[in-house]
């Protein structure tokens, strides 16, 4: 289970407003990409019992994380969703759309928290260059298995994309995207032989780019 030890130590060296980060549909052929961002007041006593069920999303099922979510927005002292769109991926490549997710998830837990501003960034498997200047950086593989915080922000960037990815099928139902959410799978690649790529694919993708190859007279 995740643990507050990485921020702690973190809180020891002196800084006070850690703000973690993980992002959520990187892989997919379609949809947006996600970034959670998520300050935990980790000094607060009792914060892991009320986080207990936090975990790395990707564990969880759909209402755990529900309620996760939940827990997390109540308890954070404060959080924010970024999104980068899939022309935008198309357009700046996956590490560009990336940063682009991460600014406006950081822009979005500054709004909602005034005058509040990161000392310390906690990524998982990720380096932020452009902030490299700015803010300090804690950068971790399986993050989301280790430190509470970015379990906490891949929680919000999956429940928020998962949600968006609901809201599309309804726009788009012929490809099943409730169900994927917008990954490589035999029911979307059958539903894309079908019908085509809708306005909510990822062209610049392998799988896509070989299909509209295929579909080329």
């Amino acid at each position: 289970m995740p643990g507050l030890g990485h921020e702690r130590h973190l809180q020891g060296a002196g800084y006070r407003h850690i703000l973690a980060m993980d992002e959520a549909g990187r892989g997919a052929w379609a949809g947006p990409l996600c970034v959670g961002a998520v300050s935990l007041p980790s000094g607060r006593k009792g914060l892991r019992a009320t986080l207990a069920d936090v975990r790395d999303s990707k564990v969880m099922s759909l209402q755990q994380r529900e309620t996760a979510a939940s827990a997390i927005r109540r308890a954070a002292w404060t959080w924010g969703i970024g999104q980068a769109s899939n022309l935008e991926i198309d357009g700046q490549g996956i590490e560009q759309a990336t940063y682009l997710a991460m600014q406006r998830a950081l822009d979005d837990a500054c709004q909602r928290r005034p005058g509040y501003e990161p000392d310390c960034l906690l990524l998982d498997a990720l380096v932020w260059p452009q902030m490299v200047s700015r803010c300090p950086q804690v950068t971790m593989i399986d993050g989301d298995a280790r430190s509470l915080s970015i379990a906490a922000a891949s929680v919000l960037a999956k429940t928020w994309r998962d949600a968006q990815m609901r809201r599309l099928a309804l726009e788009f139902p012929a490809y099943g995207f409730e169900r994927h959410k917008g990954y490589g799978t035999a029911v979307h690649r059958a539903a894309l032989d079908l019908h085509g790529p809708s306005p909510l694919h990822r062209r610049s993708y392998q799988p896509l780019r070989e299909l509209l190859k295929e579909q080329q007279p």
